[in-house]
């Protein structure tokens, strides 16, 4: 058993010594050299959509790569034919925060100043134009600050089937008590009043004639949605207006609420949102809701438009035209007009809808009593943590990514976040948008981008115009550095950044080479060194092209193949310690033989030529006369007498 474990252990032994020997190898290896990202780019808008690369357009720039990640020397590449954009931003309108809508605004350095009447800025800048390389990082900071007694525009829309009838006595009575509460949150609101019920196709109502123009007792005829009231400060007539509807009628559970909603936001107009107000929309039931899809059980097949079809009495005219709209074509509705959906539903629905809240850009839920006598406590409430919280948002597309960062209220490190909570009248906040361009899109038009960053539920926002500095001028026609029919390129092809693109007829780097044929027999063979038909074209390392040679690149820019056929570099010579003719202070590597500098000598430069190094400190021959010095050191010598030996070959303990 001793032998077997003896082995064992043996085994053992020797791969711990490898690993370590493997290890302090690795460890005394130079740093592996970093992969050039611009080597490869052979034309100018694939080079500067590489990141901190650039291009040199100059056009008798010989083989060497045109892409670089240093800037080339001035007697190489002059700065007037170097392509290496920047980044740049620059602010197009940037007018003050508005302290109250009464025209007070925030200068810079925290003073206040008079605004223009009736001009309400709460976001700050309000355009930037922006160019940006791609996957270069970009922070564009965006400033935010609520306006003191800002407009508000309340739409209560109302289910009024049977059902929630004690509700609407419930609205009517609070109407007063609704406005005296907006009254303390802004002096210059408005409120509007829509119903709804359903769609009258079975099976959502009963189509029994004498059931469709009085479903239940003194009820109205069901229909699908009703502009009873546009936006007005006239509250009485709000109050007169929700105690005057008549309650409806329907079969089945859910509601036709999505119809409405899509209307009382697409039908700006009719209902009277303004510009600049804070839109809340209040969507109070007691009931679930259909969408998309479910109007074809009344065979009703045809998608929503998104469109506003009212007539001249507010009546919804598609009713049973159109489906229901689906829930992204409500959010987009939301996003588009800036509006905030409040939805104020029974006990038994809100499970429902604070689902549905999730996927309705900045729209709440809350939990409605059952006859709705709370309604105003619940708008005030849910307005606060509506205008007590901001949230960023932007219509960027895929190809641009945005990062929002901010310490909001406290004077802390940025975090990554797009929302702030806490906010009261006059406080400002910064956002900082980390801006990305991530690709250039396949399609050149989109190159130019306009992008909206936004707070959710105002009417504002800070605009950017794009530019993804995707291509280089000198590629398009009319630019420096664009020539056609170019001397450069034989007349045979454009001259763009100091390339030629040759014409169906032409090849090679000139265009000097003829697609004819007759005109290439045989110019492979021009390829071969010493015209040996075995040998490799180009020694293995190149293409033939019209005859000669041209010649690889290498993954790292200072290892350069050249020569007629290929046959040189600068990286296949000796090394000395792993250095290649022992470094560049010995010498340089000129086609695989290594060029030595004055003061070394051998095949890796790294023998001195100094004998300065042999001669004893006291003075005497070189080497003590016993011996020659060889690459700085003594080689002593062996005769009859005894053989020397020491640094200086002074030593010899046997003669």
């Amino acid at each position: 058993m001793q032998q077997p474990m003896s082995l064992t252990l043996l085994c053992v032994l020797v791969c711990t010594a490898l690993i370590h020997c493997t290890a302090a190898q690795m460890d005394q290896s130079p740093a592996k050299l970093e992969q050039n990202p611009c080597m490869n780019k052979f034309t100018c808008h694939e080079c500067i959509q590489t990141q901190n690369c650039g291009w040199c357009m100059k056009p008798d720039y010989g083989d060497r790569p045109r892409c670089f990640l240093h800037t080339p020397k001035p007697e190489v590449c002059p700065e007037s034919f170097i392509w290496n954009p920047d980044t740049s931003e620059r602010i197009l309108i940037n007018k003050d925060l508005t302290l109250a809508s009464g025209g007070a605004a925030w200068a810079a350095g925290g003073q206040f100043i008079s605004a223009a009447a009736g001009e309400i800025v709460q976001i700050k800048p309000q355009r930037v134009s922006l160019k940006l390389r791609i996957n270069e990082v970009h922070n564009l900071n965006v400033i935010y600050s609520q306006a003191e007694d800002y407009p508000v525009d309340l739409y209560y829309l109302m289910d009024l089937s049977k059902s929630m009838e004690d509700d609407k006595e419930k609205l009517s009575a609070l109407g007063d008590k609704l406005a005296e509460t907006l009254k303390r949150i802004t002096s210059n609101f408005r409120l509007g009043f829509g119903t709804f019920v359903h769609k009258v196709p079975m099976p959502n109502v009963s189509t029994i004639p004498k059931k469709l123009e009085e479903p239940c007792p003194e009820c109205d005829a069901p229909y699908g949605y009703r502009n009873i009231m546009g936006l007005s400060t006239d509250t009485y007539r709000f109050s007169n207006e929700v105690k005057q509807a008549a309650v409806s009628g329907n079969l089945d559970a859910p509601e036709g609420g999505f119809d409405a909603i899509m209307q009382a936001i697409a039908c700006r107009q009719q209902v009277g949102w303004r510009e600049q107000a804070r839109r809340l929309l209040v969507f109070s039931t007691d009931a679930g809701f259909h969408y998309a899809g479910d109007g074809k059980l009344g065979g009703v097949i045809t998608p929503n438009d998104g469109e506003c079809h009212l007539n001249g009495q507010g009546m919804y005219t598609h009713s049973i035209i159109q489906d229901y709209p689906s829930i992204s074509q409500i959010n987009q509705k939301v996003e588009q007009n800036a509006i905030k959906i409040i939805f104020a539903v029974t006990q038994n629905q809100y499970s429902v809808y604070q689902k549905l809240s999730g996927q309705i850009e900045g729209s709440t839920t809350a939990i409605l009593s059952n006859d709705s006598s709370n309604v105003v406590e619940l708008i005030r409430e849910e307005y606060s943590k509506i205008s007590s919280t901001v949230e960023m948002k932007d219509n960027a597309t895929g190809d641009v990514k945005i990062t929002y960062y901010s310490s909001c209220l406290t004077n802390g490190p940025l975090t990554k976040t797009n929302k702030c909570s806490g906010l009261k009248v006059g406080d400002k906040v910064t956002f900082t948008a980390n801006i990305t361009v991530t690709k250039c899109p396949t399609n050149p038009r989109d190159w130019n981008q306009v992008i909206e960053i936004y707070p959710v539920g105002i009417n504002e926002s800070m605009i950017i115009d794009l530019e993804m500095l995707c291509s280089c001028p000198c590629e398009h026609s009319g630019s420096s550095g664009y020539e056609e029919h170019s001397s450069q390129c034989s007349y045979s092809g454009t001259l763009m950044c100091g390339i030629c693109q040759c014409d169906e007829l032409h090849f090679g780097g000139t265009c000097e080479c003829s697609t004819d044929e007759h005109l290439n027999n045989g110019n492979k063979n021009m390829c071969r060194q010493g015209k040996n038909t075995n040998a490799a074209i180009c020694n293995g390392r190149g293409s033939c092209a019209c005859g000669r040679c041209e010649c690889n690149y290498r993954p790292h820019p200072e290892e350069i193949i050249y020569g007629k056929y290929c046959e040189c570099d600068n990286f296949s010579c000796e090394r000395n310690k792993n250095l290649l003719c022992s470094g560049p202070d010995h010498g340089t590597c000129e086609c695989n033989r290594c060029n030595c500098k004055p003061g070394w000598t051998g095949s890796s430069c790294d023998c001195s030529t100094s004998q300065d190094t042999c001669m004893p400190p006291n003075g005497g021959e070189i080497c003590s006369g016993h011996g020659t010095c060889e690459c700085g050191v003594c080689k002593c010598k062996s005769t009859d007498d005894g053989r020397y030996s020491g640094k200086y070959c002074d030593k010899c303990p046997t003669c």
